[in-house]
């Protein structure tokens, strides 16, 4: 199985964020950052998921997420698949917190199940091929819709870009530099939509 161990966020101000991922959802060594003045504009194609047990931990992250200084662009609310919502962290980076039950079954914790990256692809097909010639393995794939890979302990998926705009509640338009890169033992190489790879950190 393929090792995605952190992901590096490019952000303007790393202090600052470093304090904000402290305080909202203590991810640890999972998510490095680096400086950057590079080029963004809109959706930087990509998001984020803390996928957790519960709606409590989810309306517990998000709040400290908001406290931290993070913007909602979704409330967590009940939705057909479970319960969830999104906002959008100060250096740019938006994130989905989740939860596949729609009931609470205990006391509302922080602690966080899985962590999800996301990558709004043009062709999710030729996304996912491009991924299998590196290597990868394919854990689900819903045609050209949805395609999970097999990685660990970070979780990688492939979803159409506009699909995945959608889900985080922002429009698709966007330009420049996704501002961030995967840390693993795959290689280093740039995906055909533009998203880096790296020797983890």
């Amino acid at each position: 199985m393929t090792t995605i161990d952190n992901i590096t966020l490019e952000v303007a101000d790393p202090t600052a964020a470093a304090t904000f991922y402290d305080t909202a959802f203590g991810l640890g060594s999972r998510v490095q950052l680096r400086a950057s003045d590079a080029p963004t504009d809109g959706f930087r194609g990509f998001t984020m998921s803390l996928l957790v047990s519960q709606p409590a931990n989810a309306n517990a992250l998000a709040d400290a997420a908001v406290a931290a200084g993070a913007s909602v662009l979704k409330a967590p609310a009940k939705s057909f698949w479970g319960y969830g919502g999104v906002v959008q962290a100060p250096d740019g980076t938006i994130w989905k917190i989740a939860s596949s039950s729609k009931k609470d079954s205990g006391p509302a914790t922080r602690d966080i199940d899985d962590v999800v990256l996301l990558l709004g692809v043009d062709d999710v097909k030729a996304t996912k091929q491009f991924y299998v010639d590196k290597g990868l393995s394919v854990g689900k794939s819903y045609g050209s819709k949805y395609v999970e890979l097999e990685t660990a302990p970070i979780k990688l998926a492939l979803y159409g870009r506009a699909a995945l705009a959608k889900d985080a509640g922002v429009p698709t338009a966007g330009s420049g530099s996704h501002r961030f890169a995967i840390g693993g033992d795959a290689g280093s190489f740039t995906d055909p939509d533009g998203f880096t790879w790296e020797a983890a950190r």
